[in-house]
Protein backbone atom coordinates (compact mmCIF):
# COMPACT_ATOMS: atom_id res chain seq x y z
CA UNK A 1 0.00 0.00 0.00
CA UNK A 2 1.81 3.43 -0.87
CA UNK A 3 2.12 5.36 2.10
CA UNK A 4 0.57 8.56 1.04
CA UNK A 5 -2.38 6.63 0.60
CA UNK A 6 -2.54 5.71 4.31
CA UNK A 7 -5.23 7.72 6.02
CA UNK A 8 -4.31 8.60 10.36
CA UNK A 9 -7.52 9.79 11.71
CA UNK A 10 -6.48 12.07 15.05
CA UNK A 11 -7.82 14.72 17.05
CA UNK A 12 -6.74 18.03 18.47
CA UNK A 13 -7.71 19.94 21.68
CA UNK A 14 -7.55 23.86 21.55
CA UNK A 15 -7.87 23.97 25.15
CA UNK A 16 -8.94 27.36 26.29
CA UNK A 17 -8.72 29.02 30.05
CA UNK A 18 -8.87 32.44 30.69
CA UNK A 19 -9.15 33.49 27.45
CA UNK A 20 -6.00 31.68 26.40
CA UNK A 21 -5.74 28.37 24.33
CA UNK A 22 -2.66 25.97 24.69
CA UNK A 23 -0.35 24.81 22.58
CA UNK A 24 2.14 22.29 22.67
CA UNK A 25 5.63 21.36 21.14
CA UNK A 26 6.10 17.82 20.31
CA UNK A 27 8.74 15.89 21.68
CA UNK A 28 12.15 14.84 20.65
CA UNK A 29 12.34 11.70 19.12
CA UNK A 30 8.58 12.01 17.37
CA UNK A 31 7.36 12.41 14.41
CA UNK A 32 7.31 15.89 13.47
CA UNK A 33 9.27 16.77 16.73
CA UNK A 34 9.47 20.53 17.58
CA UNK A 35 6.26 21.60 15.86
CA UNK A 36 3.56 23.21 18.06
CA UNK A 37 0.27 21.38 17.67
CA UNK A 38 -2.83 20.75 19.32
CA UNK A 39 -2.23 18.30 22.04
CA UNK A 40 -4.58 14.96 21.11
CA UNK A 41 -3.80 11.94 19.55
CA UNK A 42 -4.82 8.86 17.10
CA UNK A 43 -8.66 7.61 17.27
CA UNK A 44 -8.64 4.07 17.68
CA UNK A 45 -11.09 2.29 15.76
CA UNK A 46 -14.17 1.69 18.54
CA UNK A 47 -13.44 5.24 19.48
CA UNK A 48 -15.82 8.60 18.52
CA UNK A 49 -13.67 11.73 17.88
CA UNK A 50 -14.39 13.02 21.43
CA UNK A 51 -13.93 9.73 23.35
CA UNK A 52 -10.46 9.74 21.77
CA UNK A 53 -9.90 13.25 22.47
CA UNK A 54 -10.91 12.52 26.36
CA UNK A 55 -8.56 9.88 26.19
CA UNK A 56 -6.00 11.39 24.62
CA UNK A 57 -5.85 14.34 27.09
CA UNK A 58 -6.07 12.09 30.18
CA UNK A 59 -2.96 10.21 29.08
CA UNK A 60 -0.58 13.22 27.30
CA UNK A 61 -1.69 15.86 30.01
CA UNK A 62 -3.48 14.41 33.13
CA UNK A 63 -6.31 16.19 33.43
CA UNK A 64 -9.62 16.11 32.05
CA UNK A 65 -11.17 18.65 29.80
CA UNK A 66 -15.01 18.85 28.44
CA UNK A 67 -15.04 18.89 24.73
CA UNK A 68 -16.78 21.65 23.16
CA UNK A 69 -17.54 22.38 19.42
CA UNK A 70 -15.93 21.22 16.45
CA UNK A 71 -13.35 24.05 14.91
CA UNK A 72 -12.89 22.66 11.71
CA UNK A 73 -10.94 19.02 10.03
CA UNK A 74 -8.34 19.56 7.98
CA UNK A 75 -5.97 16.71 5.76
CA UNK A 76 -2.21 16.86 5.04
CA UNK A 77 -0.15 14.49 2.78
CA UNK A 78 3.51 13.80 4.92
CA UNK A 79 5.78 11.30 3.76
CA UNK A 80 4.45 8.68 6.09
CA UNK A 81 1.00 9.03 5.57
CA UNK A 82 -2.23 11.69 5.32
CA UNK A 83 -3.43 12.87 8.37
CA UNK A 84 -7.01 13.77 9.00
CA UNK A 85 -7.24 15.80 11.76
CA UNK A 86 -10.79 17.10 13.86
CA UNK A 87 -9.86 20.02 16.01
CA UNK A 88 -12.05 20.78 18.73
CA UNK A 89 -12.74 23.64 21.33
CA UNK A 90 -12.45 22.32 25.04
CA UNK A 91 -12.40 23.64 28.17
CA UNK A 92 -10.77 22.41 31.24
CA UNK A 93 -12.98 20.93 33.93
CA UNK A 94 -10.20 19.02 36.42
CA UNK A 95 -6.24 19.07 36.85
CA UNK A 96 -3.54 21.54 35.12
CA UNK A 97 -1.84 20.34 32.29
CA UNK A 98 1.60 18.62 32.54
CA UNK A 99 4.29 17.36 30.46
CA UNK A 100 4.61 14.01 29.82
CA UNK A 101 5.29 13.79 25.87
CA UNK A 102 5.23 17.03 25.04
CA UNK A 103 8.48 19.60 25.01
CA UNK A 104 6.76 22.93 26.15
CA UNK A 105 3.26 24.18 26.55
CA UNK A 106 2.17 27.88 26.36
CA UNK A 107 -0.92 29.43 26.85
CA UNK A 108 -0.85 32.03 24.25
CA UNK A 109 -4.32 34.54 23.26
CA UNK A 110 -5.22 33.23 20.24
CA UNK A 111 -3.55 35.95 17.85
CA UNK A 112 -0.19 35.27 18.79
CA UNK A 113 -0.76 31.75 18.09
CA UNK A 114 0.18 31.92 14.21
CA UNK A 115 3.70 33.46 15.22
CA UNK A 116 4.31 29.51 16.40
CA UNK A 117 5.99 26.92 13.84
CA UNK A 118 2.74 25.00 13.97
CA UNK A 119 2.67 21.23 12.41
CA UNK A 120 1.06 21.69 8.75
CA UNK A 121 -1.88 19.39 9.52
CA UNK A 122 -2.71 22.09 12.57
CA UNK A 123 -2.42 25.45 10.72
CA UNK A 124 -6.00 25.30 8.93
CA UNK A 125 -7.24 25.32 12.85
CA UNK A 126 -4.47 27.79 14.28
CA UNK A 127 -5.89 29.96 11.60
CA UNK A 128 -9.70 29.95 12.83
CA UNK A 129 -8.90 30.10 16.44
CA UNK A 130 -6.55 33.02 15.83
CA UNK A 131 -9.82 35.00 14.75
CA UNK A 132 -11.74 33.76 17.54
CA UNK A 133 -12.36 35.56 20.89
CA UNK A 134 -12.67 33.51 24.37
CA UNK A 135 -14.39 35.15 27.09
CA UNK A 136 -13.08 33.97 30.57
CA UNK A 137 -15.52 32.43 32.96
CA UNK A 138 -18.91 33.94 33.88
CA UNK A 139 -20.29 34.53 37.35
CA UNK A 140 -21.66 31.36 37.12
CA UNK A 141 -18.97 29.41 37.24
CA UNK A 142 -19.65 28.27 33.29
CA UNK A 143 -17.58 28.85 30.38
CA UNK A 144 -18.97 31.24 27.27
CA UNK A 145 -18.68 29.78 23.79
CA UNK A 146 -16.15 31.46 21.69
CA UNK A 147 -16.84 34.54 19.48
CA UNK A 148 -16.06 35.44 16.49
CA UNK A 149 -15.07 38.90 14.98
Amino acid sequence: MDSHAKIINVVGAAIVRDGAVLCAQRGPGKSLAGYWEFPGGKIEPYETARQALHREIEEELLCEIEVADEVCTSEYAYDFGTVRLITFICHLIDGMPRLTEHTDIRWLDPSAMPQLNWAPVDRTAVGIIAGMRFLTQTTSGTSEEPSRP
